[in-house]
């Protein structure tokens, strides 16, 4: 399993341990039947959508372009809703309010380490 550490362009660190869900069974499985520790995330690429079906948790979903520049941030998406984003690449999915306690902004460029 491949983890990456998400870091903002300042150099701060905005996910310690995300997983990197790159094939086409990651990405379907996503978090499902999973929990989302504050300190972990889960990076899916390529896609420009999630859903939060079956999901018992929120959580906030930042939506990256090709320079993984955050192009939207679903903050706070609940259980059963879905959000998208045209022109995405990859999506961050992150525990609930992860962004707004690190100050994450639409047009912020992050780094994967």
């Amino acid at each position: 399993m491949n983890h990456l550490v998400v870091r903002t362009a300042d150099g701060a660190t905005l996910c310690p341990r995300c997983e990197l869900a790159d094939t086409p069974w990651r990405r379907l499985r996503g978090l499902l039947g999973r929990e989302l520790p504050a300190d972990e995330g889960l990076l899916i690429r390529p896609s420009s959508s999630v859903h939060m079906f079956f999901m018992g948790f929120a959580i906030d979903a930042v939506f990256l372009d090709r320079e993984q520049r955050v192009v939207r941030i679903a903050a706070g998406l609940a259980p059963w809703r879905m959000a998208s984003c045209r022109g995405a690449r990859a999506v961050l999915e992150l525990p609930a309010g992860a962004c707004a306690r690190a100050g994450v902004r639409e047009g912020d460029v992050l780094r994967t380490d």
